[in-house]
């Protein structure tokens, strides 16, 4: 049961990097602030899919 918890987390991670990918967030990674809204998509990329803009601004 837990390698395939582990497949499926690897899985959920793949898709979310291909979406972070096509939605340009990994791009330019030049700041801290590019890099946490590049981890934040990979993550939470659900939200990205539903058009939640997850760029920090500052």
């Amino acid at each position: 049961m837990r390698g395939l918890r582990t497949i499926l987390f690897l899985v959920y991670l793949v898709i979310g990097f291909v979406v972070a990918t096509n939605r340009n967030y990994l791009d330019s990674l030049d700041s801290l602030r590019e890099v946490i809204s590049a981890v934040l998509a990979v993550v939470l990329w659900p939200l990205v899919l539903l058009g939640v803009n997850l760029n920090i601004r500052g």
